[in-house]
């Protein structure tokens, strides 16, 4: 898509609406099957004020002008510098596209993803599974 448009492009997916808040939120325009126009961001927002349930992924490829927009940012959410409000900044000065993708996502930002993910990918590999499987076993919490 950056190919054709030459644009900042971000990878999103649809989230069911109690998980907006987990993530950057998209309001998107549609331009095409699976593109949007990016109207407008937020940054892990509430589920009565998310816009849609089009949620940034960590996925992107951006314009070098991403930086300048960076080094203006105040701490946001979380008392973090939030890539989503420079996103929403250069929102305003060039077009942004949103680029809903098929594929697995893995949500390591959680314990519980964490965790899930590394067993999942342990799960994958011949001389790790049969021992995870033995020991996942053994320990059947309840």
């Amino acid at each position: 898509m950056y190919e054709r448009y030459e644009v900042s492009v971000i990878g999103v997916q649809t989230v069911r609406d109690e998980e907006v808040s987990r993530y950057g939120i998209v309001e998107g325009h549609p331009i095409g099957p699976g593109l949007y126009n990016i109207g407008s961001l937020i940054e892990k927002p509430g589920q009565d004020e998310a816009p849609s349930n089009l949620a940034i992924m960590g996925r992107y490829i951006l314009t070098p002008a991403i930086f300048e927009q960076l080094s203006l940012q105040e701490p946001g959410a979380g008392g973090e510098i939030q890539l989503t409000d420079a996103l929403a900044q250069l929102n305003e000065h060039e077009e942004i596209y949103a680029y809903e993708f098929d594929g697995k996502r893995y949500d390591v930002g959680e314990k519980l993803g964490f965790i899930t993910t590394t067993i999942e990918f342990a799960m994958q590999h011949a001389e790790l599974r049969e021992e995870l499987l033995a020991y996942l076993e053994e320990k059947r919490w309840r």
